[in-house]
């Protein structure tokens, strides 16, 4: 079987064919693909002083068995998924769409640090016309996604 290029499996699979790709390591780990940091506020923490506090739950609590996934939005800063209760060699993800067809254009994660139970992913900037949506994934495979906003 011959290698398909990153950008090729993006389109094919979004994240989650990536995730297959990224080491099933326990600790705090970011990744991202696509274009993801074309955008401003894209790459930042959503605890950095501009945005701490301006984000709001959007959408209902997606589970998978006693894992949680929530989507958070900010009409300043934008977007990022996290997870809670989860257990190890699992990720939130936020996948952005450029356009707001939903289609996966960047996407960034976060795995559980070892001895906890939650992560939470970088911002991903969905102004001005672009959507993203969270998805938790456990040992490459999504388990659990929001609607894109």
């Amino acid at each position: 079987m011959s290698r398909r290029p990153l950008r090729t499996l993006l389109a094919a699979g979004g994240a989650a064919a990536v995730m297959a790709l990224l080491p099933a390591s326990a600790h705090a780990a970011p990744h991202s693909g696509g274009d993801y940091g074309a955008y401003g506020m894209e790459g930042q923490y959503p605890t950095i002083s501009s945005c701490a506090g301006t984000f709001g739950q959007v959408g209902p609590t997606q589970r998978f068995e006693n894992m949680a996934l929530k989507y958070f939005y900010s009409g300043s800063c934008g977007s990022f998924a996290r997870i809670e209760n989860s257990r190890a060699n699992c990720a939130a993800v936020l996948e952005r769409s450029n356009n707001g067809v939903g289609r996966a254009d960047g996407w960034v994660s976060e795995t559980v640090d070892s001895g906890l139970t939650y992560a939470y992913t970088k911002i991903g900037n969905n102004l001005h016309g672009r959507v993203s949506r969270a998805l938790l994934t456990c040992d490459g495979h999504v388990l659990a996604a929001t609607n894109w906003f």
